[in-house]
């Protein structure tokens, strides 16, 4: 009788470690990781004519975006092999260091 309520606990704990992991990874790795973007979008996310900025895009929007290239949802050119190469947490971590930067 107890064990549902024990297997929703669990499953609650896990997906707020999801969450918490992205919150609290270094700040320091995510900049390497966005730095790794700067040859289509930009030096600090603000790209050239033909690419599109990520800087201070809206955080969601920008993650559902990295995730539809990821699932193949969105066509893509080669943003569907780079989202591959990131976990979840860690396209929702770049999500958030795009959009806190100023346009």
């Amino acid at each position: 009788m107890k064990t549902p309520h024990i297997l929703l606990v669990v499953a609650g704990l896990v997906g707020a470690s999801g969450w918490v992991q992205a919150q609290s990874m270094d700040p320091l790795q995510v900049r390497s990781m966005a730095a790794s973007c700067a040859n289509c979008h930009g030096t600090h996310g603000i790209a050239e004519a033909g690419n599109e900025s990520l800087a201070g895009v809206n955080k969601d929007e920008l993650l559902k975006k990295m995730l539809d290239f990821k699932t193949g949802k969105k066509p893509a050119t080669i943003m569907h092999q780079l989202s591959k190469g990131y976990s979840d947490e860690q396209l929702a971590a770049l999500a958030s260091y795009f959009s806190a930067l100023k346009k």
